[in-house]
């Protein structure tokens, strides 16, 4: 089970152990007797619910944390960034080069120079397309270790703001989220993100200013798309 499972169900228990506390702690009837009509069950009883709604990885992205290790993986996948720009700069120039190709050119050396275009192209794309898987793998393991500490944060926050519930907006259900796209509950994204920085006090954001918006989004790497082949 999930960090993210655990606060849900973590929630749920509690309400239905009050419930069921309350429920016990009634004087029982007397004993019915056999020839007694039994009575109606009683109605079910309904309770305030205050519903908190979470994206849990975005959070832990958001977080001072999360801001810092994204920046020092952007640094990591300089280099890979750069070569990926070359390899562009490369293609474009050859293609360049093959459409102001001179009349004296011939069919077969234009198809070949084509040819080397097209193979280019599909391994930058290749490259491109593992640099940003790398990138995404690393980024989930960062997310990963930040999760652990992140839960008992969560956990404080809506229990002192008299939250019943729980619910995580992050993926659908098959990634661990609830996959819904709209629920009468307050957003504590944010706020979440403001309590946990609070625990972190030595890591500062590697910007001036942290993301205020409510639903934080993730660190994306800045990896170039290679450009559609030029006819």
């Amino acid at each position: 089970m999930n960090v993210k499972s655990v606060l849900v169900s973590a929630l749920v228990a509690g309400a239905m152990t009050t419930a069921g506390m309350a429920q016990t702690a009634a004087p029982q009837a007397p004993a019915t007797p056999a020839a007694t009509e039994p009575k109606a069950p009683p109605p079910p009883q309904a309770f305030n619910a205050r519903i908190a709604i979470i994206e849990f990885d975005e959070v832990a992205a958001a977080t001072n944390e999360g801001q810092k290790a994204a920046a020092d993986m952007q640094k990591k996948y300089e280099p890979k960034r750069t070569e990926l720009e070359t390899a562009q700069t490369e293609i474009d120039s050859l293609t360049k080069q093959l459409q102001n190709a001179p009349a004296s050119m011939t069919d077969e050396e234009k198809a070949s120079r084509a040819r080397t275009i097209d193979t280019k192209q599909k391994q930058l794309q290749r490259d491109a397309d593992d640099a940003q898987s790398s990138f995404a793998a690393d980024m989930q393991e960062v997310i990963a270790k930040i999760e652990p500490k992140l839960g008992p944060v969560v956990m404080k926050y809506v229990q002192q703001n008299g939250f019943t519930m729980l619910l995580n907006n992050t993926g659908p259900p098959q990634q661990g989220g609830l996959g819904f796209l709209w629920a009468p509950g307050t957003d504590i994204s944010a706020a979440v993100v403001d309590a946990y920085n609070a625990t972190t006090p030595g890591i500062a954001a590697p910007t001036a200013s942290r993301p205020a918006a409510a639903k934080p989004a993730a660190a994306k790497p800045a990896v170039p798309k290679p450009a559609a082949p030029k006819q």
